[in-house]
This record gives structure tokens, C-alpha cells and sequence, in this order.
């Protein structure tokens, strides 16, 4: 099992397959998200910790040039592990 944690000052966690979407999970935990096409922006995070634990950039975070450690909770997939994330 995999789980992304919520790195708040009242951290939430929600455990997932590996493998998984992260979308469902992130909504849980208070992400936003607006077209889950990868192209708003929306769901834009900084991930604090357990970065390579996720499937690497989508064509469209690559368009947009997302750098480490910013991800959007809309286009990657949970490999493995625990990622954390910090909504901003």
C-alpha cells in the first residue's frame, strides 16, 4: 500500500494502491481541482518528501515547465512508498 500525506500543521493521510491515481486521494486531503487535464494549474503542490516515488512528469507538466518539487495532483500516479505534499 501507498499513502500521501497531507504536510500541514494537522497532517491527513490517505492510504491508496500502488500504482494508483493520486487524484481521488489529493481531493480527500484538500487539493483543488479544476480541468484534471493538467493545463489550470489548479492542483499545482510542492512535494516535501518521497518525490521519485511518483511516475515521472506528463507531457503536460513538461509543457508547462514544472520543476522539482512542484507536481500536478492531476496527471502522476503513486508508484510506491509515502509521498507528502504541502498545498500552497
Amino acid at each position: 500500500m501507498a499513502r500521501i500525506i497531507l504536510d500541514d500543521v494537522n497532517p491527513k493521510e490517505v492510504e491508496l494502491s500502488d500504482g494508483s491515481e493520486v487524484k481521488n486521494a489529493c481531493e480527500e486531503l484538500g487539493v483543488e481541482f479544476g480541468c484534471k487535464n493538467g493545463f489550470c494549474r489548479t492542483c499545482e503542490v510542492t512535494v516535501t518528501e518521497g518525490y521519485n516515488n511518483l511516475t515521472p512528469l506528463s507531457e503536460n507538466e513538461e509543457f508547462i515547465g514544472l520543476i522539482t518539487p512542484r507536481r500536478l495532483m492531476c496527471q502522476c500516479r503513486i508508484k510506491h512508498g509515502t509521498v507528502k505534499i504541502k498545498i500552497e
